[in-house]
């Protein structure tokens, strides 16, 4: 299978009382916590032996440990984002015999879900995707896209 052939269904998913695991304390998953804080705070919990200063800034709880498969216990989503392709690979297979959706930083073959870029306006969520092929695409078109609303080009 080839990256082109990967196909996602772009939905919202209610994640009201839901709790969200984010495995790496890195970098990317720097990144993915600071996008998912816009939206979600309390029910996200990060575990990673070591963390960056900008990740602790965040609302969530924090962790310090290695992974294991019983950290995914109780938990409706995860995030993987921890720089170690095989521990990615594995965490993505425990995830899987416990029902849990997961992404996979970086790696769409590996992906239930891949996030969209997203610009919120009140209530409104705008959410550009490209089927995990292109993110600097999927960012470029929903600054476009938030540049046309406050511009007052689009009316929310």
């Amino acid at each position: 299978m080839k990256r082109e052939d990967l196909q996602f269904l772009p939905i919202s998913i209610n994640v009201t009382n839901k709790r969200i695991l984010l495995v790496g304390g890195g970098k990317v998953a720097t990144h993915k916590g600071t996008i998912m804080a816009r939206i979600v705070k309390e029910q996200v919990t990060v575990v990673a032996p070591e963390f960056t200063e900008e990740i602790r800034q965040l609302p969530f709880t924090f962790v310090t440990k290695e992974y294991e498969k019983s950290d995914l216990e109780g938990f409706f989503l995860v995030y993987v984002c921890t720089g170690n392709h095989e521990l990615n690979a594995q965490i993505k297979v425990d995830a899987e015999e416990l029902g849990i959706l997961t992404s996979v930083c970086d790696s769409p073959f590996l992906c239930d879900f891949v996030s969209p870029a997203i610009h919120n306006e009140g209530h409104v969520t705008i959410s550009v995707g490209t089927n995990g092929r292109d993110a600097f695409q999927s960012v470029s078109i929903r600054n476009q896209i938030a540049t046309l609303i406050q511009e007052g080009k689009i009316i929310i």
